[in-house]
């Protein structure tokens, strides 16, 4: 059974610096951090299973931050 096709994530250079600053940040909230770091390693082309299971997430969570990038980039 195949599932849903996730969405790719292609990430600007600003985009990134901002992505990764976010996660070096120690004054950020850890669910921004977190969020981050899901969109940075879905860039990279991993699953949203793949990514889930690296940080301890659902894929759920993960394909919800992952579509939620894709339609409002950093303000989502």
């Amino acid at each position: 059974m195949v599932g849903r096709v996730a969405d790719e994530i292609v990430l600007s250079a600003e985009e990134r610096v901002f992505l990764e600053a976010q996660v070096r940040r120690h004054k950020a909230a850890r669910s921004l951090s977190d969020r981050c770091r899901m969109i940075l390693l879905c860039a990279e082309g991993l699953q949203s299973k793949e990514v889930g299971a690296q940080l301890g997430v659902h894929e759920h969570t993960v394909g919800k931050w992952r579509r939620r990038f894709v339609k409002d980039r950093i303000e989502g």
